[in-house]
């Protein structure tokens, strides 16, 4: 028999003032433990509303774990990593990497920025940033339910994005009143982040702005997320990922495995030994 999933924790996160100064709200989507969401190390919902031509933002490292940079409205970047809304880039910061976010013009920006743990055997690997266009987003309508696939395999779709950590990434609308089920692996840390409308799960409903934990299974099974959609629908982003098992180090832009970790990254950055992303090897660069 197939494992229904069922919400167990819901969360409300609320919006603080960002560090980009005046228009930057940020929200912490993501409220547990590491322990409780792994893979998932933080998500945050960047809201910018930027009036002047001020520079904000700028270089910095990071390094043993990936950010997957998904963007919900506005633009951002320069050059063949610039993105529009519906866009996303996964960049594998592995041993080490440095990468510029600077907007110095009048700006309208949401995105969702999760960092996502390595696994310890691929926590070191060559740094890799992936740049998947909307257009080149693999997408399907099933029974008045849409969704765009940015990671993994879901709903019939599969995408290029390659994965050191398996991961569903996927923006998912449901018409009002409709039902419909989605299927991830019962073994998959799963949380749903509602951005519009509401959806209920089981007997449990999520609002907008609401984050839902959905139960989890020790076996890789597929099993189903069955879905009703309000009177306004629903639009959500689902995550889904494999947990590592492994512990972690955090310290400022560096996820270790321990504080030796952290403070030879340090040592490494100010070495000057990590490489700007714009000068990777055309390999280490992927557009799909």
């Amino acid at each position: 028999m197939t494992m229904k999933r069922r919400i167990e924790h819901i969360d409300t996160p609320q919006g603080e003032p960002g560090f980009l100064g005046a228009g930057h709200v940020a929200r912490p989507v993501i409220q547990r433990s590491f322990a409780e969401s792994d893979p998932f190390i933080l998500l945050m919902d960047d809201m910018l509303d930027k009036k002047d031509s001020t520079p904000v933002g700028g270089p910095h490292p990071h390094a043993g774990f990936e950010t997957v940079t998904l963007m919900i409205e506005g633009s951002l970047g320069l050059g063949h990593h610039a993105m529009q809304a519906g866009d996303m880039q996964m960049m594998t910061a592995g041993s080490g990497i440095v990468h510029t976010e600077t907007i110095d013009k009048p700006s309208k920006v949401r995105i969702l920025q999760l960092w996502l743990n390595l696994p310890k055997a691929d926590k070191w690997v060559a740094p890799r940033v992936q740049d998947i266009s909307l257009d080149k987003v693999p997408a399907t309508t099933i029974d008045d339910m849409s969704v765009r696939l940015y990671s993994g395999t879901l709903a019939g779709l599969t995408s290029p994005v390659l994965n050191y950590t398996p991961m569903i990434l996927a923006d998912v609308a449901l018409q009002p009143g409709t039902q419909n089920t989605l299927q991830v692996p019962a073994n998959y840390n799963t949380f749903l982040y509602m951005l519009q409308g509401s959806v209920m799960i089981g007997d449990t409903t999520l609002h907008a702005d609401q984050v839902g934990w959905l139960n989890i299974a020790p076996d890789a099974n597929l099993s189903d997320i069955d879905m009703t959609a309000g009177s306004e629908g629903a639009r959500f982003v689902m995550y889904s990922g494999k947990p590592t098992g492994d512990a972690i180090k955090p310290y400022g832009p560096f996820i270790g495995n321990d504080s030796k970790d952290i403070l030879r990254l340090y040592d490494e950055y100010n070495k000057g030994l990590m490489k700007h992303a714009t000068l990777l090897p055309k390999e280490q660069q992927l557009v799909w």
